[in-house]
């Protein structure tokens, strides 16, 4: 989402490269080029010039160390003032209440649906809840069957009731149920248009009164840009919401929403979500997003999704086959998939610091691994269990089924041999997550 902004704050803090000290000619030559590209990112104009503002007056008053480029602590200075911006520390969801009751409100095309499926598996995956959606939209056509179908998907029940067009009674009903099955959380999916009117915003408030939420999420499509902001303000006005939800950020939208937001309503941006699969959901980190406009990456984010795919029992026992020299291709496929399962990768490398800015312009997409997985898929079970035996014959027959080249073939068991042998090498497993970095990153697609 950020990257045209990032690539034009580059470019800004290259006017400071090689200056000996920061002085107030240079900070504002800087400072200037910093407000265009907050501006081309759709950022509200008067939200620029405070932001630059107090850039420069933080940056005037600053004691340069001696160590420190002038350029370095301006960027530190930009990043501080950016996580501020957005709320400066992370908000949780307020899940008190029995049940927690989460209204979610937004104009129709926002992705309320589609994020209430996605806050379900949130809540239920990594909160261990036990969730139930209500279906609310009474108007959209096949609204309640798409919620139906996102249910099924992330396993999570959703009340309904066929013929009843009241929202109130719906919403009422829904939570009476929600503690009759022992559900401890209730999201609440309403009713949208394709533009704020007085029917739409009476009918929420009015479910608002009757359930009484602990938690109203506005959820905004981000690529509105500043539509997005005034549309959270007059939601706001009405419904006095307690977070944003920003949505589509991995569509083509220069970023302002998320800059603008929180100066404009004063409410925290609470998730961000890209992509369609349910898993497609991140908790709002102002200094994170502020680390990756600035190219800094975010490591902290990547470990979070690597442990949530770490398996401690699995990990012992695929130690114990190191150990043995029996790390086999299964072994190495089960890797794969744990890889994919983190997201997508060129969101996963753009992450590691100055990484993103290499990637930028590569075409890095979720079949990256496609060429290797379908090269030990065409692979028996004896030859995955067993890959001393892959003589020229069967390196022939594999090349054949996967649709690969006999030299790809050759080249991943090559690489393969060459790991487990560092694999065996190495005291007790130690590091083998970086080994199995390594090892993927180095292994052969189509055409490499």
């Amino acid at each position: 989402m950020f990257e045209s902004l990032s690539d034009r704050l580059d470019g800004s803090f290259k006017l400071l490269k090689g200056q000996g000290r920061i002085t107030e000619i240079n900070v504002a030559e800087t400072l200037k080029d910093v407000r265009r590209a907050l501006l081309d990112a759709d950022v509200h104009f008067k939200i620029a010039k405070t932001f630059t503002d107090t850039v420069k007056e933080k940056a005037l008053g600053e004691k340069i160390l001696s160590s420190v480029k002038p350029g370095e602590m301006m960027v530190k200075i930009v990043h501080d003032e950016l996580a501020r911006l957005m709320g400066g520390e992370m908000e949780d969801i307020n899940l008190k209440g029995s049940p927690a009751v989460i209204l979610i409100a937004g104009l129709q095309g926002s992705g309320k649906t589609t994020f209430c499926a996605k806050l379900a598996s949130h809540l239920k995956n990594k909160k261990g809840m036990n969730p139930l959606m209500i279906a609310g939209d009474v108007y959209r056509p096949a609204a309640i069957d798409q919620l139906r179908v996102l249910g099924e998907q992330v396993e999570v029940p959703v009340y309904t009731e066929d013929g009843n067009m009241d929202p109130v009674k719906i919403a009422k009903a829904g939570v009476k149920h929600a503690k009759q099955q022992g559900k401890n959380v209730v999201i609440i999916d309403t009713a949208g248009r394709l533009a704020i009117d007085e029917q739409m915003m009476t009918e929420i408030e009015s479910v608002k009164k009757a359930v009484s939420p602990q938690e109203i999420l506005f959820v905004v499509d981000s690529m509105t840009g500043q539509d997005a902001v005034n549309t959270a303000r007059e939601f706001n006005e009405r419904l006095d919401f307690n977070g944003v939800v920003l949505t589509k950020l991995d569509g083509d939208t220069r970023g302002g929403a998320a800059l603008s937001i929180r100066s404009v309503v004063n409410k925290p941006i609470k998730f961000v979500s890209a992509g369609e699969k349910p898993d497609s959901l991140d908790v709002f980190h102002p200094a994170r997003m502020a680390d990756r406009i600035l190219g800094m990456g975010d490591i902290v984010s990547l470990v979070e999704k690597a442990q949530e795919q770490f398996d401690e029992a699995e990990a012992r026992k695929l130690q114990k086959k190191i150990a043995k020299n029996q790390f086999n291709f299964d072994d190495f496929l089960s890797q794969i998939q744990q890889v994919k399962k983190m997201g997508n990768l060129k969101d996963l490398a753009g992450m590691i610091p100055g990484v993103g800015k290499a990637l930028k312009n590569l075409d890095m997409d979720d079949d990256a691994f496609k060429g290797i997985e379908a090269i030990i898929h065409s692979m028996t079970p004896e030859e995955r269990s067993n890959p001393n035996i892959l003589n020229g014959s069967r390196r022939k027959r594999i090349a054949f089924g996967s649709g690969t080249t006999i030299q790809e073939v050759n080249r991943l068991i090559k690489q393969f041999g060459e790991t487990r042998k560092m694999m065996k090498m190495m005291s007790g497993g130690k590091n083998l997550s970086r080994v199995m970095g390594g090892m993927q990153g180095g292994m052969p697609g189509p055409g490499r």
